[in-house]
């Protein structure tokens, strides 16, 4: 992790040679919500590219680019696009942008991600605010030597995600007449999706929803001391006994259809986060 603290260095000059701002709130956005980032006021736009040690985001839909600005009055980073392992990537290249959020000063991660729901209480285009989550992945962004400037040898993981940020935004989604639950989240490393067997038993250990993200870059979020806030949209129904096949042009779709619902959780919480420091 020593090398990963130099690289950090390197990543944020060059975001300040275009962007000297403190940040407040890192954001991540995933499979088809990149509408957010419209309502950005934004003062810079880096292609990932030209900011040092960032890998390329490959996947469908995920436009690879940093966008800096404002939302809500609040000065932020968001990711149009991460990086999965299913990429080839390894987890430090994954979480190497949380730690760049971090530097910058932020204290807050905000990640999204599309997903599919095991729970059958949940539909289509459902909001889930991540209230835990079980990590299934093939590794741990953490492994290897320890650099103490980053964060502690064993992060303590008995609160992951912003209890009270949980239910600002389940309150906000009351508010704007949406359905939005409070769930389990597990991640595996795709990408393939799961088999029926696979789902039976992802259900019986407790998970709500599953996704190939997230649980790296909130583990590194947790291990930097940042606050995390984690939201998915359902954009396919894993019912093993009412399975269906699944496209992506389909996911996408979904996720497009039910940005708008984690639009405004989104802009809810960070106006609740501008209102704690007035």
């Amino acid at each position: 992790m020593e090398i990963i603290y130099d690289q950090v260095q390197e990543a944020v000059a060059a975001i300040k040679q275009e962007w000297d701002q403190s940040v407040r709130v890192g954001i991540i956005l995933g499979t088809g919500l990149g509408g957010l980032a419209q309502e950005i006021q934004t003062e810079a736009v880096l292609p990932y590219e030209k900011i040092p040690h960032f890998p390329k985001s490959t996947s469908v839909s995920h436009a690879g680019q940093l966008v800096c600005g404002k939302l809500e009055g609040v000065p932020i980073l968001a990711m149009e696009g991460r990086f999965h392992a299913y990429e080839g990537y390894s987890y430090q290249q994954i979480t190497f942008p949380v730690r760049v959020m971090k530097a910058m000063g932020a204290d807050l991660l905000m990640v999204s991600n599309a997903c599919g729901g095991m729970n059958p209480n949940y539909a289509k285009g459902d909001v889930v605010l991540i209230d835990d989550h079980i990590n299934l992945m093939t590794g741990n962004p953490l492994i290897g030597i320890n650099d103490d400037r980053l964060g502690p040898r064993f992060p303590d993981m008995i609160e992951p995600y912003d209890k009270e940020l949980i239910d600002q935004g389940l309150e906000i989604a009351r508010k704007e007449n949406f359905a939005a639950h409070k769930g389990v989240y597990v991640a595996v490393t795709g990408p393939n999706l799961e088999t029926r067997a696979e789902y039976r038993f992802l259900r019986t250990i407790g998970a709500d929803v599953v996704g190939m993200s997230t649980v790296p870059e909130v583990l590194v979020a947790v291990h930097s001391g940042m606050r995390s806030v984690g939201l998915s949209i359902v954009t396919d129904l894993c019912l093993p006994d009412a399975l269906e096949p699944v496209s992506v042009p389909d996911i996408i779709e979904t996720a497009n259809n039910a940005e708008p619902k984690l639009r405004a959780i989104v802009k809810g919480l960070l106006a609740y986060e501008a209102k704690k420091t007035t």
